[in-house]
């Protein structure tokens, strides 16, 4: 029961078979039951749970694009459409696995989660960074400030010039809807 109202259904109907058994009907919407529905529930229900449906039709609902944005520009692969109330927790949870399945460059790389105009979430890929001040052994601190303002510089160039690929690899593992961790 705690599966279905999770997964946005409404109850129509509860009938108890004989002792041990319960049959339960719900009005479900279809997204919620396509993408992984019947694992999680004999997963939850060890085997033994049977599961059974058929179209009940169209509904209106809330409903919101959801796009996915790498250093400002729009995936168009990962643009979903997802429910205005679960809207913050797929995107947090995509933007997430995207950040452990994208490589590490040498600019930072900020993923986000927007809907319409406005980020829902956010998570940042770090650069790779160079000791720039290895070969600096004390001395004056304004060699040291003008090598990280130099490498500063060059970072921000190279996030303007750079592009982000986003592996093969990496699309599977963001569009699971559960984390293998």
């Amino acid at each position: 029961m705690m599966l279905c109202q999770a997964r946005r259904a409404i109850q129509k109907n509860m009938v108890f078979i004989d002792q041990n058994r319960v049959m339960l009907k719900y009005l479900f919407p279809l997204n919620e039951i396509v993408v992984d529905f019947y694992d999680s529930l004999k997963s939850l229900s060890s085997g033994y749970a049977s599961f059974d449906y058929e179209d009940a039709g169209y509904q209106t609902a809330e409903l919101v694009k959801m796009d996915i944005l790498l250093n400002g520009n729009i995936v168009e692969e990962l643009v979903t459409i997802v429910h205005k109330d679960k809207a913050h927790s797929v995107g947090k949870a995509i933007c997430e696995r995207l950040k452990d399945s994208l490589p590490r460059q040498l600019f930072e790389i900020a993923i986000q989660a927007a809907i319409g105009s406005k980020i829902i979430a956010r998570e940042t890929v770090k650069a790779y960074r160079k000791n720039v001040l290895a070969k600096c052994y004390g001395g004056d601190i304004t060699r040291k400030m003008k090598l990280l303002k130099r490498q500063a510089e060059g970072k921000k160039k190279m996030r303007k010039i750079g592009n982000v690929e986003v592996p093969k690899d990496a699309f599977i593992k963001v569009l699971k809807t559960q984390s293998d961790k």
